[in-house]
């Protein structure tokens, strides 16, 4: 059965995206990474947000813009919104509530990874106890602002343990399960 996996590159100071959903400052730390590398293979589909979905691409103005993994990933995607657009898109489906997504999702990856993205859709995940692993690539750069990796109005811990660990030139990759 398909896990739920969240991947986010991350600044050191914990922001996934600059202010207003700003994804260019992460452009200088794409780059191989092995671990990711051998991640794409092993993702079956994508359970993106809306934000994330309709927002700001590290890959603009290049050939892999708008596209998972900068082109190294294609396969369904699921994207939770409230607002679901006229127009169908190819490839991607639309649902309104987390149930209902996840567990489109999960169908659609078969026995690989739902890849997570979006940390509004991450947190919800969480909170309804069906997010397994989380994987974050910690780039070497302070934001300041932005959107937080993970932020809860609570601030109830979530425990994790750690699956691997990796150093590339550009970042530090953290692999972890949810524990529950």
């Amino acid at each position: 059965m398909a896990k739920l996996l969240y991947s986010a590159t991350m600044s050191l100071d914990g922001y996934i995206a600059g202010p207003d959903g700003d994804m260019s400052w992460m452009t200088p730390y794409l780059g191989p990474d092995p671990l990711v590398d051998d991640l794409v293979s092993e993702v079956g589909t994508v359970l993106a947000g809306n934000r994330t979905f309709r927002g700001d691409d590290p890959y603009r103005d290049t050939p892999a813009e708008g596209q998972a993994f900068g082109g190294a990933w294609s396969g369904p995607q699921v994207v939770l919104t409230h607002h679901r657009p006229s127009v169908p898109w190819p490839g991607v489906t639309f649902a309104g509530d987390l149930p209902t997504a996840v567990a489109l999702a999960k169908e659609a990856a078969g026995e690989k990874y739902v890849n997570v993205l979006g940390a509004d859709v991450a947190r919800q995940c969480l909170a309804a106890g069906v997010l397994d692993e989380i994987l974050v690539c910690i780039a070497p750069v302070l934001l300041g602002a932005g959107t937080r990796l993970y932020d809860q109005e609570e601030g109830t811990p979530v425990k994790l343990e750690r699956i691997r660990s990796a150093e590339v030139p550009h970042s530090s990759d953290l692999w972890f399960r949810v524990l529950r």
